[in-house]
């Protein structure tokens, strides 16, 4: 279906769309769609609008990256050229611009999907937020957990959410079970965020990316901040000032690493994944056992234990 939405009469276009495509990734919004849309069916099936939702979040994931790739000056993503290297920023942009116009054209294929409209449309302003929000917090280095929190429930949770949501509402599913899909959602997003955030700090060569990238980018994550709670005021200070030079001074990025390693940053925020991981999974009990349901639920689990 996605191929067909992104079908033009460019043939630019239709060779950048095919590249994209052929390097898609998990696609783990559109899979947790489906199977939301029928866990939450009484009949355990899915509907037109149910694959066109699942579509449509990642045609809006994909425009996200597009864009990211231009914020964060990307060459590679998922070990491939991005849309940026080959072709620069502008061309970046126009092409995720295509893509979140597919997203919507998808949606609005039906006369009745005002909802879903509207649950999309909040995903896009809170993706907005969080950016800004993060840009905000790299130069002033004051992130804390409340802040941290908030981005990355704007920049990866909420489009989870919008899936999620999204499937349930399609199905026609009881406020009860769109609150199961929305609360997993959440939840699992947040999950999954907290999970790279660690592989920054811990992962290996299968990550795909060296260590401390979010560091260079001056992000405070979870890692860092558990380290920071483990120490005195000054030593947070000190660090904080770190990560603020490190443009200046990107040889900090090993020191820094050291620190979070030294402090149990890295299980500090396992701990704080496992937190979430487990209210992903108490957020299902109310959907009715099905085959979907224990997917799900095995889901969440992979998400912790992932090393890319």
């Amino acid at each position: 279906m996605i191929g067909d939405v992104l079908n033009s009469d460019i043939a630019l276009l239709n060779s950048l769309n095919d590249s994209v495509l052929s390097n898609s990734g998990k696609q783990l919004r559109p899979v947790l769609s489906l199977l939301v849309a029928r866990a939450c069916s009484s009949e355990g099936k899915t509907e037109d609008a149910s694959i066109r939702y699942a579509a449509a979040s990642e045609l809006l994931h994909n425009a996200t990256l597009f864009h990211d790739d231009v914020a964060d000056g990307s060459d590679t993503r998922r070990g491939a050229p991005t849309v940026n290297a080959l072709m620069g920023p502008n061309v970046s942009v126009l092409v995720g611009d295509y893509w979140l116009v597919k997203a919507m054209n998808v949606i609005l294929l039906s006369d009745s999907d005002i909802r879903a409209i509207r649950i999309f449309s909040k995903t896009l302003g809170d993706l907005a937020e969080g950016e800004m929000l993060q840009l905000q917090k790299s130069v002033s280095v004051d992130t804390d957990e409340q802040a941290y929190l908030r981005i990355i429930y704007s920049k990866t949770a909420s489009l989870f959410e919008a899936a999620c949501l999204s499937a349930a509402v399609s199905v026609g599913a009881s406020e009860i079970l769109e609150k199961a899909a929305s609360d997993y959602a959440v939840a699992l997003g947040l999950a999954f965020q907290i999970k790279d955030d660690i592989l920054d700090y811990s992962g290996d060569a299968m990550v795909g990316k060296p260590l401390g990238v979010d560091i260079l980018e001056q992000k405070i994550t979870a890692p860092l901040l558990c380290a920071l709670d483990n120490v005195a005021p000054e030593q947070q200070e000190r660090i904080r000032g770190m990560v603020k030079e490190i443009p200046a001074h990107p040889e900090y990025r090993e020191e820094i690493i050291a620190f979070v390693k030294a402090n149990n940053g890295v299980e500090g925020a396992c701990r704080m994944l496992d937190v979430y991981i487990g209210k992903a999974v108490d957020a299902l009990r109310p959907m009715p056992e099905s085959f979907e349901k224990q997917c799900l639920t095995d889901l969440a689990h992979y998400v912790a234990i992932r090393n890319k």
